[in-house]
């Protein structure tokens, strides 16, 4: 039987204040323009690293094998593997459950609410590689055509959140609604360009993991655990097949449930009925172990399993596997580029006027077109200022363009040449939207 537990009629000091600390870090940690620091840090590090004395250090480490073995069985990959192709795939479902939370009752949600952010953003991709491909048309250098189109979300809105309050919350929106179908643009390009052949048996063991999801849905499992081994065979059915991988993270989160599973009574009722039951077994003394069984499973109910999955892994993904991603890939030897070699100069200058003035011109254009053609208007609250700063952070490449990079170069010349300016136009075009952004928004405000 549960012995009641006394009441201290004074908590011990360090223990307030290491309360007062987590609460701290807590609403530290949501603080959006926190991560995209975070991430920025990380890649400073990196460049910091593999230009040092210590530069061979960085290569050694990220190309340690990894060996995970079973009896005569045994897989071995590099931490680099590891990091872009399996702990990316974590921040793929991020994403796809943030698609298919839009989708249902977000900016994208109706054909009315995403015309605009989805003609912005289309001309946002359209128009850079356009650029790009002027420089580099015919060269080896062409297969990077995609690396300018994307735009990462973290830090565009991490820099969007610097400028404060004065900023209209309809841009906020415009803004993550672009970035989000960018994204699903990025994705869409790396299943159909970046994949060389298929292997049709990866097919049939990707679909046998996503069979296995369905049932596991349709049977009510509502812990999220319990999903890693589908899709772990998603991932490796990708794998075999020849897609990129991470891809799996995308189906899966798009795959996710909107809505909580299907019960016999609401979680508040399961809630309040519960709670009376607790508490009369802990006056008797009796076991409180199935009352307070059914209280976090009506607590879990309350958030749909796509709400739940966004809050679970967000702080994981933001402040661990995509400083991590930055800490592996933004390492670029700024001795190993030539900047001397034509072909690197190209790759240089396609890369950051595509992001730098490709991708506020093309969401400005094809906004403009849209809104005078009368097929959309602009949201409330949302001037042409505020589309033209979307446009700005918009240029911020980063993760996506980084991602692509490593799929378009085998060249390690070109894969350097292209890490580097993706880094200098990413910066280049986040100064410039936080200096536009403070200019026009910090007099209306």
């Amino acid at each position: 039987m549960p012995e009641k537990s006394p009441v201290s009629p004074s908590i011990p000091r360090p223990q307030v204040l290491t309360e007062k600390a987590l609460s701290a870090l807590e609403r530290f940690s949501h603080i959006e323009a926190v991560s995209g620091i975070v991430l920025l840090i990380a890649a400073v590090i990196a460049l910091i690293w593999a230009n040092s004395p210590a530069a061979d250090s960085y290569e050694h480490f990220w190309n340690t094998q990894v060996t995970v073995g079973l009896g005569d069985f045994s897989v071995s990959r590099s931490l680099h593997f590891l990091v872009n192709d399996g702990l990316m795939t974590i921040f793929f479902l991020v994403v796809g459950a943030e698609i298919r939370q839009e989708i249902k009752d977000g900016a994208l949600a109706s054909l009315k609410l995403a015309t605009l952010p989805l003609g912005a953003a289309l001309g946002g991709v359209m128009m850079p590689a356009i650029i790009y491909t002027l420089f580099n048309h015919g060269t080896v250098a062409g297969s990077g055509w995609a690396v300018p189109t994307a735009t990462d979300i973290a830090f565009a809105v991490g820099v969007l959140a610097l400028l404060g309050k004065s900023i209209p919350g309809g841009v906020r929106i415009l803004l993550l609604a672009l970035a989000i179908i960018d994204d699903i643009v990025a994705i869409l390009i790396i299943a159909v360009c970046y994949t060389a052949s298929l292997d049709y048996l990866g097919l049939v063991i990707a679909a046998m993991g996503l069979l296995l999801v369905l049932i596991f849905q349709r049977m009510g499992i509502g812990k999220a655990w319990t999903f890693i081994l589908p899709g772990a065979i998603v991932w490796f059915g990708l794998l075999k097949t020849g897609v990129h991988p991470t891809l799996a993270g995308v189906i899966l989160g798009l795959m996710t449930p909107v809505t909580s599973r299907p019960a016999r009574e609401r979680p508040l009722d399961t809630i309040g009925r519960t709670f009376h039951e607790l508490m009369e077994r802990f006056s008797q003394a009796d076991d409180v172990s199935k009352p307070l069984k059914q209280l976090r499973h009506a607590q879990r109910d309350m958030l749909p399993p796509v709400k739940r999955v966004q809050a679970a892994l967000h702080p994981w993904v933001a402040y661990g596997i995509m400083p991590l991603f930055a800490l592996a890939n933004a390492g670029v030897d700024l001795h190993g580029v030539n900047l001397d070699d034509a072909l690197s100069q190209h790759v240089v200058m396609g890369v950051m006027l595509a992001l730098i003035l490709g991708k506020p011109l093309g969401v400005m254009l094809a906004s403009v077109t849209l809104v005078k053609l009368n097929i959309c208007q602009l949201p409330d609250g949302v001037t042409w200022t505020g589309v033209s700063l979307v446009g700005l952070l918009a240029g911020i490449g980063f993760t996506m363009s980084i991602f692509i990079a490593n799929l378009a170069f085998t060249d390690p010349a070109l894969l350097a040449a292209a890490k580097l300016s993706v880094l200098v136009a990413s910066t280049v075009a986040a100064v410039i939207g936080l200096t536009w952004g403070k200019i026009k928004f910090s007099k209306a405000a």
